[in-house]
Order: C-alpha cells, then structure tokens, then sequence
C-alpha cells in the first residue's frame, strides 16, 4: 500500500504559465540577439526549463548540470558537489543559470563560482522560485517567479525522493 503523503497547492497550472511567460519576456529583452546558454539545474528545473525556452525567437543553447547538495531527505547536506558537469564551454558566453527552487543559496552561490572560474562573459540565475527565510550565503537573483514560504515544495519537476515531479502545479509537503 501507498501511504505517500498528498501535496497542498501553492502555485496552480496557470499561474505558473503566466510567471513563466512574465520571466520569458524579461529573458527575452535582455538576450535578444545575443545567443545565451542557458544551463538548468538537474534534475528539479527541466520543466521550467522547457517551457521557458519554448518561447524564445532567438537562437538559445541549452546545458544542464548536476549538482547535489541532498541526500534521500528532505534537508540539505550542507555538501555542495557537482555529479554531472557541462558539455558546453562557457568561456565568453551570456550564461544564464536556470534554477527551480533557491533555498540556502549554498549550492546556487557554488554554482555561480564554479561557472565565473570557467570566464563567461557574464552570469545570471533565473529562479522559478526562492525562499529567503532559509538563505545562508547571499545570492542574487535575477529573474524571479515566486517568492514562496518555508515549505519543502513538489511539483512541476521539483521532487521528494524522486516523487511529485510530474505534478502540473507547485504544492508543498506538510511536515
């Protein structure tokens, strides 16, 4: 039997598509003409990732990268390490990290620096969401969906243990 806890609804269907189409139109103005890549953080971000870059009209690449800093639980390590790297250089490129949830900021601040070693010609994170009740390391965000609660959240490719990533909305997980 299945006892899987059942998530609350924080961020239904549409109301991400219309943060996503807002952060589109933000990517859109800055990037234009500029042939970004774009590097979406595995494996919480592909849908984000998708859905952002499906409305583009301008040559965009796409990368991804795996990092972790959680183990089966629902607390971070405090251990940044990355267990998939980039195929593409960055060395030069507009480079804008995609991220589906800042939470610490530990491993989006070790991201940062991991890329700026690799001399990109700038660095930029967009986040679908951010918690800043549970910010350790100072990060800037530039491009931001949702502002959310200290919630542990699933859905639309955020997951628990591998579960709730194919959820069509946001929701969160009581304690």
């Amino acid at each position: 039997m299945n006892s899987q806890p059942k998530p609350q609804i924080l961020f239904a269907r549409d109301e991400i598509a219309t943060c996503v189409s807002r952060l589109s139109i933000e990517l859109k103005r800055d990037y234009q003409g500029k042939n970004p890549l774009l590097v979406g953080v595995l494996k919480g971000s592909f849908v984000f990732m998708a859905d952002l870059i499906r409305s583009f009209d301008f040559p965009v690449e796409v990368d991804f990268i795996k990092i972790s800093s959680y183990g089966r639980g629902k607390e971070t390590s405090g251990k940044v390490r990355v267990v998939g790297g980039l195929t593409a250089s960055v060395k030069g490129r507009e480079v804008v990290i995609v991220e589906d949830v800042v939470d610490t900021g530990l491993t989006t601040s070790f991201l940062i620096d991991y890329l700026k070693k690799r001399q990109p010609a700038s660095v930029r994170l967009c986040a679908l969401t951010d918690k800043p009740s549970r910010r350790q390391v100072p990060v800037t965000i530039d491009y931001l969906g949702f502002t959310v609660p200290d919630k542990f959240l699933v859905g639309y490719g955020i997951d628990w243990d591998e579960k709730f990533r194919n959820l069509p909305y946001i929701g969160y997980l009581e304690e």
